[in-house]
């Protein structure tokens, strides 16, 4: 039986109007394909969770890509949960964490749910088949989530438990999620084409794969893994995914038409607010325009001045790499009619600044932290994914949580990290010579410092920077409004959220963290 009116009131993985299927009888619906594909709304629908600044966006801030600074007034400090994720000094109390963890969980959950009723539904064998492996592909997403960002969880794989789960150690995690996606990629569809898009395909469980033993020595669960590296992107180069020409089209306004995209959170202007789903919209455009930018921008959406980008990130792109102007808005912000720069509440020029001062003279300003209110025009913002302007509150844009340019820099970091790096040099400057138009920037050789450069330059607002700092072990240097904190190695997996632990006493606390 279906539990949960969610299952049947639901928007489907690519179809995101609303479908009511009203009084249909639980019981006998899931039996036709296009009943499975509404059954599945809801963990497609997760993936819309993963992308935002309250969530997963938020924890890529303990990184060295996205900031969110205490605007003057007081905007943006939450508590403080922004200054301790970039800080480094959050605790099992931190909300962002609680938020985490509890979409992640209920995402597994989710997958759970669906896979039981589809698993005793009669169907086409093929079609089944293929409807169990993609829920379990969508499950493996997040469970390599959870492994990256809080290391140890309870792993949970099916549904009607009625006992509190326990911890499941990282490295039984990460053995559970590399047999999970080499057991399905084969039953996937193989497919890339715009009716495949946004469903999870054998190129998404490719791109987990890559990534999970991509980062394995360094989430201390295996040896290096550099080889499996390079063959889960072999394989997936053989699958018809290409290099967009041009950059944008990754991020522009329809970008499903898009053939880089190898997981997709899709997303529509229409999309509902749902309950019990928070975040589950593409509003990234709100959180990081200023409240003044719409006029200058020509957009409807008045922004709230929040995420911006950290100086020293910015600073490293050339002026000739068009993913410059293709990831950031900076500059002045102009009246159209009037042609003058635009004010801020505080009658300062509207001018977006790579550089972001703390006021020390500022009532905010802590002198034990450094940390402190800023002007409301300072730092870049996030103009990665341009908005339609007729948009108030939710964008068209997609986002794809995984790109084919990922798996060329995958694969070159692999071959560098095995001394091949003459193989890796073709594959980062095919890269490089899209962003600047021309090869007149390409590298003779590489190392992994160009590789960690390049992927910075591919994949601002992207969640990757936490990551990457981890695997190239920067996480734990001093940057801006950041002291060094070598040593701290326990840092490199969050704590398990308080709330989390009050729902369920068996969960035992990250070692390093205070126990509960």
């Amino acid at each position: 039986m279906l539990c949960g009116a969610s299952l049947l009131v639901t928007p489907a993985c690519t179809d995101l109007d609303e479908t009511i299927y009203g009084t249909v009888d639980a019981d006998n619906f899931g039996r036709t394909e296009a009943e499975i594909e509404a059954i599945m709304g809801p963990v497609y629908r997760t993936f819309s969770q993963y992308h935002t600044h309250t969530t997963f966006g938020s924890l890529d801030c303990a990184g060295d890509m996205p900031i969110v600074p205490t605007r003057v007034g007081g905007d943006w400090y939450d508590a403080g949960q922004f200054r301790e994720l970039h800080q480094h000094t959050w605790t099992a109390s931190t909300n962002a964490l609680d938020k985490c963890w509890n979409i992640a969980t209920k995402a597994i959950a989710s997958c759970n749910l669906v896979y039981s009723t589809v698993e005793g539904r009669e169907l086409d064998a093929e079609i089944k088949k293929r409807t169990l492996a993609e829920i379990r592909g969508i499950r493996a997403f997040w469970i390599y989530v959870m492994i990256d960002n809080f290391g140890n969880f309870p792993l949970v794989t099916s549904y009607g438990e009625t006992e509190l789960p326990e911890v499941t150690p990282r490295k039984e995690a990460y053995d559970f999620l590399i047999k999970e996606l080499t057991e399905i990629k084969e039953q996937l569809i193989s497919e890339v084409s715009g009716t495949t898009y946004g469903k999870f395909t054998k190129g998404s469980a490719l791109a987990i794969l890559a990534k999970s033993y991509l980062n394995a020595e360094a989430w201390g669960v295996d040896s290096p893994r550099w080889q499996e590296v390079i063959d889960a992107c072999d394989e997936a180069m053989t699958l018809g995914y290409m290099l967009e020409p041009d950059y944008k089209t990754n991020f522009q306004i329809n970008n499903e038409i898009s053939r880089e995209a190898m997981l997709v959170a899709v997303y529509s202007v229409n999309d509902p607010e749902i309950k019990d789903y928070p975040e589950t919209r593409n509003q990234l455009f709100l959180w990081t325009l200023h409240y003044n930018a719409r006029k200058a921008l020509g957009i409807r959406a008045e922004g709230h001045n929040g995420l911006s980008a950290q100086p020293d990130y910015v600073k490293l792109f050339d002026e000739a790499d068009s993913r410059l102007e293709g990831s950031f808005l900076l500059g002045e912000m102009r009246d159209p009619d009037t042609k003058e720069i635009l004010l801020t509440a505080h009658d300062r020029p509207l001018i977006h600044t790579k550089d972001i001062t703390i006021l020390t003279d500022d009532n905010n300003y802590d002198p034990a932290t450094g940390w402190g209110a800023v002007h409301q025009e300072d730092g870049a913002r996030c103009w990665k994914w341009p908005i339609d302007k007729s948009v108030t509150t939710a964008a068209e844009n997609d986002i794809h949580i995984f790109r084919y340019a990922d798996i060329y820099l995958m694969k070159a970091e692999a071959l560098v990290r095995l001394g091949r790096n003459a193989e890796a040099t073709s594959l980062v400057n095919t890269i490089r010579e899209r962003g600047f138009g021309n090869s007149d920037h390409n590298y003779t050789t590489v190392t992994l410092d160009e590789i960690m450069l390049e992927r910075k330059l591919e994949f601002a607002w992207e969640n990757f920077s936490r990551q990457d700092c981890i695997r190239f072990g920067t996480f734990f240097d001093a940057r801006f409004v950041k002291k060094a904190n070598h040593g701290e190695e326990y840092r490199k997996i969050f704590a398990i959220p308080l709330n989390a632990w009050q729902a369920n006493p068996k969960l035992k606390q990250n070692t390093g963290y205070p126990p509960f």
